[in-house]
């Protein structure tokens, strides 16, 4: 599956990405906002996540810049299964935050979210990284009021997330009209 929105193309992890992966990660200031992220994050680490298999119906992108001399990873952005939750998690790259860019590939897998027939996604990020609460509410998230402690290795320990969820009323194909916020108007998904 793959989505190309205004600047950006989401695209599934490829074995040959796993060096790209690896030196965008080892960046602490990402994984330190992640829970499942092992840091420090290893080669062998970037290896197992691109060779890890697709699930259609909790997808996981690559976020890429194109340009005039190839495609470079600056991202990435997916759904998986938490018990009954559908979690979405997004990250981008320190050399291209303030860019816009968390928002543009958030709104295309919250779109798509919505076209594979998702009701709801809830996203917990950590109290103190207010750069991803905006993004989330950027693209159509709400607080819910409820938080918990989860580890992190990165922090070295649990750490107090704020819990926030978007609920669609209905699946809708690509084509409805209705993106999940106006900036998605020239998304196509692919």
């Amino acid at each position: 599956m793959f989505i190309r929105t205004k600047r950006l193309f989401l695209r599934p992890a490829w074995p040959e990405d796993w060096q790209e992966l690896h030196a965008a990660m080892s960046d602490e200031r990402i994984v330190r906002n992640f829970t499942r992220i092992p840091w420090p994050y290893t080669p062998e680490d970037a290896q197992l996540t691109v060779s890890r298999h697709q699930d259609l119906r909790y997808p996981g992108f690559l976020v890429t810049l194109p340009s005039a001399r190839g495609s470079r990873v600056i991202g990435g952005a997916g759904l998986h299964a938490d018990g009954a939750l559908t979690e979405f998690g997004f990250w981008v790259a320190p050399d291209s935050w303030g860019c816009g860019y968390a928002t543009e590939a958030s709104s295309a897998v919250v779109r798509l979210a919505r076209t594979l027939g998702h009701r709801q996604l809830v996203a917990s990020p950590f109290v103190d990284d207010r750069a991803s609460a905006r993004v989330l509410e950027k693209v159509g998230f709400q607080p819910t009021n409820r938080s918990k402690e989860r580890h992190s290795r990165a922090r070295g320990g649990a750490f107090t997330t704020r819990e926030y969820a978007v609920t669609f009323g209905s699946a809708s194909d690509c084509d409805d009209g209705l993106p999940v916020n106006p900036a998605e108007a020239d998304m196509r998904a692919a």
